[in-house]
């Protein structure tokens, strides 16, 4: 890991999107609570790290990621009807973390962590939709650089042996990373706590910007 590319970014911002010529604020991060990250560990999405990486305290920023750069095509081969039997625990089904419009987090085959969305729940089947929920959209970022510094090598260590540890990343699961594993079809569900931001961040365990 390049020591000379580990930084500590807070940032102030807020995330517009445009579709149907409407545009629609989806989240922001203030200056009391910034979206904070390490530059370098992929904690961020790539385009969104490239765009403000250089920036300084007190710099502003305003941009867009195309759908390209940031979550790729809305995929209808994401939308899947997973068996219902892998939310089931000790034999119930867990109805207090599945249900329809639930954000649900979950693992494929290689141990990679993502966050599912429930369309609907029937007697064999739950449909859960595996795209991020920016998928298909151009993002505009506005704000600020709240602190920009160089990482101490406890904070890097830190981010290190978090990564190691719950391995979370853009798409994966933020929080806990607790409760039970159902194998199927290469999907895991985890019955635990999750922020989800959209992995906009990658960091912190949130949102991938």
């Amino acid at each position: 890991m390049d020591k000379q590319a580990n930084r500590y970014m807070a940032v102030a911002y807020k995330l517009y999107t445009t579709e149907d010529g409407e545009t629609e604020l989806i989240e922001e991060a203030t200056v009391d609570r910034p979206f904070h990250f390490l530059s370098g560990f992929g904690m961020a999405l790539a385009g969104f790290e490239k765009a403000i990486g250089h920036l300084n305290t007190g710099e502003t920023f305003d941009f867009v990621l195309t759908k390209d750069e940031a979550y790729g095509d809305y995929r209808e081969d994401r939308v899947l009807n997973l068996d219902r039997s892998i939310f089931t625990i000790n034999g119930h089904f867990d109805h207090d973390n599945i249900y329809v419009d639930a954000i649900v987090p979950l693992q494929n085959a290689d141990g990679n962590r993502f966050d599912g969305h429930v369309l609907e729940i029937t007697d064999e089947y739950v449909k859960m939709d595996l795209n991020h929920e920016l998928a298909g959209l151009d993002l505009h970022f506005t704000g600020s650089i709240v602190e920009a510094r160089e990482a101490t090598d406890k904070e890097i260590q830190s981010v290190i042996n978090h990564m190691n540890g719950c391995g979370c990343g853009c798409n994966d699961c933020g929080g806990g990373c607790n409760g039970h594993d159902h194998d199927h079809e290469g999907c895991n569900h985890h019955n635990g706590d999750c922020d989800h931001h959209h992995d906009h961040h990658n960091g912190g365990c949130g949102h991938c910007h």
